[in-house]
C-alpha cells in the first residue's frame, strides 16, 4: 500500500530487454536511497507497484532493479519508457506512517492522456491538467473524489465529456506538486497512469453486482 505522496524522483539509468513479450527490468537512479527499502521491497514507480529484485549503492544513493511482466507494460506506460527519463518514487507504506494522500495499492486501472495543460495566470503559479480516461474507470470518477496520476494521489476537479464523447476530468496542481512530482512535465499528449479510488471502486463494484444479482 501507498498514498500518494511522491518521496523521490529516479531516473531510468537503464532497459535491459526489449521484446513487448518477453520480461523487462528498469533500472533507476535515485537519491537519496528510498528509506528502509531492501530486496524484496514493494516501491511505486510511477504508480505502479514494482519488487526491488536488487539494490546497488551509488554515492548520493542507489540504482534499483525491478523486473515488469508483459502484462504490466502493456497495461501502462512502463512499456514506453526511455533511458533518461524521470519517473516518481514512493516506498510502501509502514505501520505508522502518516497517510498524507488517500489508500494507493499501485495497482494501475488505465491509462489516461492528456489533452489539456492550462500552466494558469501570468506567473504560472498553478496549473489546470486534463485528461481523457478509458470508458471502464468513468464510473468511479467522483468530483472532489480521489485520484491517482502517475503516483500522485490528487483531488478530481470536474468531470465531464469531451467533445470525442468520451469522459475527461481535471485535477489542479500546486507549485510544490509541480516542483517534486514529473507533473511538472506534464504535457498534452502523454500518457499517464491512473488510479481510481479504492473506496469508490470496491463500494460501487458492489452495488452493482447487488443491484445486478436482484435483477
Amino acid at each position: 500500500m501507498f498514498t500518494g505522496i511522491v518521496t523521490h524522483q529516479g531516473r531510468l539509468l537503464d532497459v535491459r530487454g526489449s521484446d513487448a513479450d518477453a520480461l523487462r527490468t528498469l533500472v533507476i537512479h535515485v537519491a537519496p536511497a528510498i528509506d528502509g527499502a531492501v530486496v524484496g521491497s514493494s516501491i511505486a514507480v510511477q504508480g505502479t507497484c514494482l519488487t526491488a529484485t536488487a539494490i546497488e549503492s551509488a554515492d548520493d544513493g542507489a540504482q534499483y532493479h525491478f523486473d515488469v511482466v508483459p502484462e504490466t507494460l502493456r497495461k501502462t506506460t512502463l512499456g514506453r519508457l526511455a533511458v533518461g527519463d524521470t519517473v516518481n518514487i514512493e516506498g510502501s507504506l509502514r505501520v505508522g506512517d502518516e497517510i498524507g494522500g488517500h489508500w494507493v495499492q499501485g495497482h494501475v486501472d488505465g491509462v489516461g492522456t492528456i489533452v489539456e495543460v492550462d500552466e494558469g495566470g501570468a506567473e504560472g503559479d498553478d496549473w489546470c491538467v486534463t485528461v481523457s480516461v478509458p470508458e471502464t474507470m468513468a464510473p468511479d470518477l467522483l468530483p472532489k473524489g480521489s485520484i491517482t496520476i502517475d503516483g500522485v494521489s490528487l483531488t478530481v476537479g470536474e468531470v465531464f465529456q469531451g467533445p470525442d464523447g468520451g469522459t475527461r476530468f481535471n485535477v489542479y496542481l500546486i507549485p510544490h506538486t509541480l516542483a517534486v512530482t514529473t507533473l511538472g512535465r506534464a504535457a498534452v499528449g502523454a500518457g499517464v497512469n491512473l488510479e481510481r479510488d479504492i473506496m469508490a471502486r470496491w463500494v460501487g463494484h458492489h452495488v452493482e453486482r447487488y443491484l445486478a444479482a436482484r435483477g
